[in-house]
């Protein structure tokens, strides 16, 4: 055989050889545990068999020539070690190698055949542990090939015998193996190239299509899963996803059927099909390809198909989301990972709402806790200033019961939410008043508000804590008294606070203390640091109203007084006063 001859039966092989490996590619437990990007031991081993066992097949679909074979082993033992790594690559030089050395198929070169394939693997997967990734190109595996088929040639004429022998073999089977090794590694790299390119394409449109439907879904399932929003959600999903139709439910009840099969599986009815109930008892997600295992109790329906993946909140089953397919739009695996990603998203939307609930009650409670903690002493010292003063001034009394009435409404109504800031300052104005009344000159307040600022939605007791704590700690500290000035302004569209006062101060020490994230309730130091709760629960809850980066400001040093200070934007990260 000449080797142009030889040559044309390499490349017909190769040919057989490339669409076997083809059809593997797309075979799923292939795709599944072995072509996959990550790197684990089983993975590991089934690459190298699976290039071994290749390698082993390039032998065979050799041809038989002077006493040898001329093969394709190399082509698959090289892809194996620069896709795989070192490990991969020894492994199926090993395997191809060893299988041409102990079977000793067609005679005097078998040796330094099997040694020519181990040194391929291993230098190709040495090649891809030093320099990664960037090997996977026909660009080097090309050269590798090349160089490592023309070594191979130079150990056949090393160590066959008869020399002669070697050198004839040699000069039929270098040319056509050279070439047709050295094309079918660069061929073989650039299909894995491109299966790996199709399917993360198609992962990556996946991905981005849950994130899409959730994003379009999160709104609605804020307010639960109810009739509601599963149908919102079910229309999102239908009109974004071929399929049949859409299907939400909670436990026992269809909430919302968009699509084929909704007259008659409707809103508000008892779950027609047995395949949801046993998702319901069971939370395993169920992919169904045939009508009669669907279960629904009506027989001419539509749907021949079902995809059925559970919706979780802490840990419990609480409804099910349904993908059906029909004759015309049949359901695939993509499908399949699909349902399964948005009922994983959609059931952490749910706990997060359960959270955001959580987190609402508790902010309320919260400011009932400062209401407690403020109203008992404020009140009863403010009604012994107004009973002193019905003795000496009774219409200086009639004002304090006045401003002391506004005082406890807005305190009283202060958990419903969001104020106006003009709402705040009155309930801070009548506190200063009652104080000053009570103190007399010992206590000068300075105010510097922007008018436009008045209508800016605020969190209720948020400024007059500040303030409290400024003519508790800090003017009425120092014997003579002192000032406090509150000043309300815009910067960067922002709500920017300030309450100053020229008293006591603090040293770096107590600020960090004020500042210090302890629990409000059941803290075993809590009374040691009581004075300080005010302070507390208005960082705590501009964190967690606006955000981390929203914080109090504490500048004070001792005996030049202090100032604390915070901006807020007009809209919060979490709408919870």
């Amino acid at each position: 055989m000449h080797s142009e001859q030889l040559i044309i039966t390499l490349a017909e092989r190769f040919g057989l050889l490339v669409g076997a490996v083809f059809l593997l590619l797309t075979f799923t437990p292939v795709k599944r545990f072995g072509f996959a990007r990550t790197s684990t031991k089983n993975r590991t081993l089934l690459l190298t068999i699976f290039f071994g066992l290749f390698g082993i097949l390039g032998t065979y679909t050799g041809n038989s020539v002077f006493q040898s074979v001329a093969n394709l082993r190399a082509m698959a033992v090289i892809t194996g070690g620069l896709f795989g790594g070192p490990v991969v690559g020894i492994g199926a030089g090993l395997i191809a190698g060893g299988h041409r050395i102990l079977f000793d198929l067609h005679g005097f070169s078998a040796y330094p055949c099997g040694i020519a394939t181990f040194m391929e693997g291993l230098v190709a997967g040495y090649i891809a542990y030093r320099f990664g990734d960037r090997t996977m190109t026909w660009k080097v595996a090309a050269p590798l090939a090349l160089v490592g088929e023309a070594l191979h040639m130079g150990l056949v004429l090393l160590l066959s015998r008869p020399f002669g022998d070697a050198v004839e073999l040699v000069k039929l089977i270098a040319p056509p193996m050279i070439a047709v090794n050295t094309f079918g590694v660069a061929i073989l790299v650039e299909l894995i190239n491109v299966f790996f390119y199709n399917r993360e394409r198609r992962e990556s449109l996946h991905a981005q299509q849950i994130l899409d439907i959730a994003n379009l879904t999160v709104s609605h399932l804020r307010s639960g899963l109810n009739q509601d929003s599963a149908l919102q959600t079910a229309l999102i999903i239908h009109e974004r996803v071929q399929m049949a139709a859409v299907a939400v439910t909670d436990t026992r009840n269809v909430l919302a059927h968009v699509g084929a099969g909704s007259d008659h599986h409707l809103s508000g009815l008892p779950i027609h099909t047995e395949a949801t109930r046993e998702v319901v008892r069971t939370g395993r997600p169920s992919y169904i390809d045939n009508r009669t295992a669907i279960g629904c109790d009506v027989a001419d329906c539509p749907n021949t198909s079902a995809i059925i993946v559970p919706l979780t909140k802490a840990g419990q089953i609480v409804g099910t989301l349904k993908f059906y397919g029909s004759e015309v739009s049949p359901l695939n695996n993509t499908l399949f990972e699909l349902c399964k990603g948005l009922g994983k998203l959609f059931s952490t939307q749910l706990e997060l709402e359960d959270l955001r609930i959580k987190e609402h009650m508790l902010a309320h409670a919260e400011i009932r806790r400062l209401q407690a903690q403020i109203n008992p002493h404020f009140l009863f010292n403010s009604l012994n200033t107004i009973g002193s003063f019905c003795r000496t001034n009774a219409e200086k009394a009639r004002e304090l019961l006045l401003d002391l009435s506004l005082y406890m409404r807005k305190n009283l109504d202060s958990s419903r939410g969001f104020i106006p800031l003009s709402d705040e300052l009155d309930q801070v104005r009548s506190y200063l008043a009652i104080e000053q009344a009570r103190f007399g000159d010992r206590i000068d307040v300075h105010w510097d508000i922007d008018e436009t600022c008045a209508g800016w939605p605020i969190p209720p007791l948020i400024i007059q804590p500040l303030v409290e704590n400024s003519v508790k700690h800090g003017i009425l500290g120092r014997s003579h008294g002192g000032s406090v000035t509150i000043t309300a302004s815009r910067k960067d569209d922002k709500l920017h606070i300030c309450v100053t006062d020229n008293g006591s101060g603090m040293n770096t020490a107590q600020i960090h203390s004020l500042l210090e994230k302890i629990a409000l309730t059941g803290h075993p130091g809590l009374d040691s640091c009581r004075e300080g709760i005010g302070i507390r629960n208005c960082a705590s809850r501009l964190e967690q109203i606006y955000g981390p980066d929203c914080q109090l400001d504490i500048l004070s040093h001792p005996g030049e007084g202090t100032q604390v200070s915070f901006s807020i934007p007009k809209n919060p990260l979490n709408a919870v006063a």
